[in-house]
């Protein structure tokens, strides 16, 4: 047999269950609010590092690099080379690369190399060119190209970018218009 409640029983009966959950909550509520704070955990804390653990370097900007590939594309135009030329910042990441119109499909490639070479061994790749014969291993090195082309841009004789250009007949040609792009910068 089911027992039935009256309608006056449950509706206290769900009163008491909301005064309960109510009074409940606020001692939880409570409770808490008056908790004292806990000590901060040092090992959570943020490591801050002192100024001798850190160092600055400085970057060429997305426009001086676009300013100083234009500069480039422009000098060659001026002869009726079709090449494409190369930014890359400090640590070889290209900055922009613009091909121009008619350059070959090595050239972009070949730009890029001569950049990251120029700007890692903070000197032309012409230059770099020579030490070919006593050091032939360099040539193995991952990324490099060691054709004329390449030249580093410094600041306070810190090397912070490489302009290539490849595309032109001979290694003199791309890297007259390589520092062509880096007197653009100054």
């Amino acid at each position: 047999m089911k027992k039935t409640l009256s309608r006056r029983a449950r509706v206290a009966t769900g009163g008491a269950v909301l005064a309960a959950v109510a009074a409940g909550t606020f001692g939880t509520v409570a409770a808490n609010a008056s908790a004292p704070e806990a000590a901060p955990d040092p090992a959570a804390a943020p490591a801050v590092a002192g100024k001798r653990d850190t160092t600055t370097s400085t970057h060429l900007t997305t426009d001086a690099a676009t300013e100083a590939a234009q500069a480039a594309l422009r000098a060659a135009g001026k002869e009726g080379q079709r090449i494409t030329v190369a930014v890359v910042d400090r640590n070889g990441n290209t900055i922009v690369t613009l091909r121009g119109d008619g350059a070959g499909p090595q050239s972009y490639e070949s730009a890029e190399r001569k950049a990251y070479t120029a700007v890692s061994w903070n000197a032309p790749t012409s230059e770099l060119e020579g030490r070919l014969e006593n050091a032939p291993n360099l040539k193995d090195i991952p990324g490099t190209l060691f054709l004329g082309g390449g030249v580093p841009v410094t600041a306070g004789k810190a090397p912070i970018a490489g302009i290539g250009v490849a595309g032109a007949p001979s290694g003199t040609l791309d890297e007259k218009f390589a520092r062509a792009g880096a007197a653009a910068l100054n």
